[in-house]
């Protein structure tokens, strides 16, 4: 046999079928080499989250706390009564045809500002000055924004009386609320003073008479007017 039939007869190794399958590979997007998970930037990024939802979750809590507040407030305030006794803080109550007629004036303007479900009003003289009324008037109803109705309050005053000056919360004692008082007109001094609640809405003319003195006085005629049922 010659050399070059040797050489081109192939081997058993040579006619072994050869398998050409590709290697499997994953394409599974995410797991790639250059996508393995970064613990430098997955740790911070967690952390944030759990930053956000904390505050989230603060927030939530403290806005359910005010609500809860408010809607105590509400709740304690929300039923009232307003009584004319015959004497108050010291002075009594005027009963002529002339302080009705003036009160029934007072009980209508306030009525047209704001509705309310029952209002009243009276004037009361002091025994030792005569020269020296307070005209008070009020109502009861549902408030949602005590402050904001006194405000309003204190317009619809100031429309009739003048510019209401140096108006500012007062003390508004046990019954809570808010409280204040301002001048009005010029020459005599004439305080006026308001409150209200989530129950009730109040106010008083105070002529004669200064803030400092007014507003202890408004806060003595509250106490003897108002109950909460």
């Amino acid at each position: 046999m010659s050399d070059a039939n040797l050489f081109d007869r192939p081997s058993a190794a040579d006619s072994a079928p050869v398998d050409v399958t590709p290697e499997p590979f994953d394409i599974t997007p995410g797991f790639g080499l250059e996508d393995e998970p970064d613990e430098s930037r997955s740790g911070p990024m967690s952390r944030r989250r759990l930053i956000v939802l904390g505050a989230a979750l603060l927030v939530g809590v403290a806005g359910a706390a005010v609500l809860g507040s408010f809607g105590w407030r509400v709740a304690q305030q929300k039923d009232t009564t307003l009584a004319i006794p015959a004497q108050v803080a010291g002075l009594a109550l005027d009963e002529s045809a002339r302080a009705r007629g003036t009160i029934d004036d007072l009980r209508t303007g306030l009525a047209a500002d704001i509705q309310l479900d029952e209002s009243t009003g009276a004037i009361y003289t002091d025994p030792t000055q005569a020269d020296r009324p307070v005209l008070f008037f009020g109502g009861t109803t549902l408030i949602w924004q005590p402050e904001k109705d006194l405000d309003r309050l204190f317009r619809l005053v100031a429309d009739d009386s003048g510019k209401i000056a140096g108006l500012r919360g007062q003390p508004a004692g046990d019954l809570g609320g808010v409280l204040k008082c301002g001048t009005s007109g010029q020459g005599d001094t004439l305080t006026v003073c308001g409150w209200a609640d989530h129950g009730s809405v109040g106010m008083a003319m105070f002529p004669g008479r200064g803030v400092d003195e007014a507003a202890p006085l408004m806060l003595s005629i509250r106490n003897g007017v108002q109950t909460r049922n």
